[in-house]
C-alpha cells in the first residue's frame, strides 16, 4: 500500500519550531515527541527564523503592497496606449 504525504498545519510547525527553540530537549528527542525527522524540525526553525522580520511589518507589507498594484496598473495602462500607438502607426505605414 503506497504512504500517502503527511500534511502538517502552521499551528503546528510553530509549536514545533517554539519547543525547539526553547531547547529544553535535543532535536532528537523532539523528533521523536512529534513523530518527525529531525532535518525537518531544523528546516523549519531556519524558515521561521529568517521570516521573523514579517511577523511585525504588518503595515508597512500593507502599503508596500498597496504601492505594487498601483505601479502594476500604471504599467497595464501604459502597456494598452503604447500597443494602441503602436497599431495606429502599423495602419499609417501601410
Amino acid at each position: 500500500m503506497k504512504r500517502t504525504r503527511r500534511r502538517f498545519t502552521t499551528a503546528f510547525k510553530t509549536k514545533v519550531v517554539l519547543e525547539a527553540l526553547k531547547e529544553r530537549e535535543s532535536m532528537q528527542e523532539l523528533a521523536v515527541r512529534f513523530e518527525l525527522h529531525p532535518n525537518q524540525i531544523s528546516m523549519w526553525k531556519r524558515e521561521f527564523i529568517d521570516n521573523a522580520d514579517k511577523a511585525f511589518a504588518g503595515d508597512d507589507a500593507d502599503e508596500d503592497r498597496k504601492a505594487m498594484e498601483k505601479e502594476k496598473e500604471d504599467l497595464y495602462k501604459q502597456i494598452g496606449r503604447l500597443s494602441m500607438e503602436n497599431e495606429w502607426l502599423k495602419k499609417k505605414v501601410l
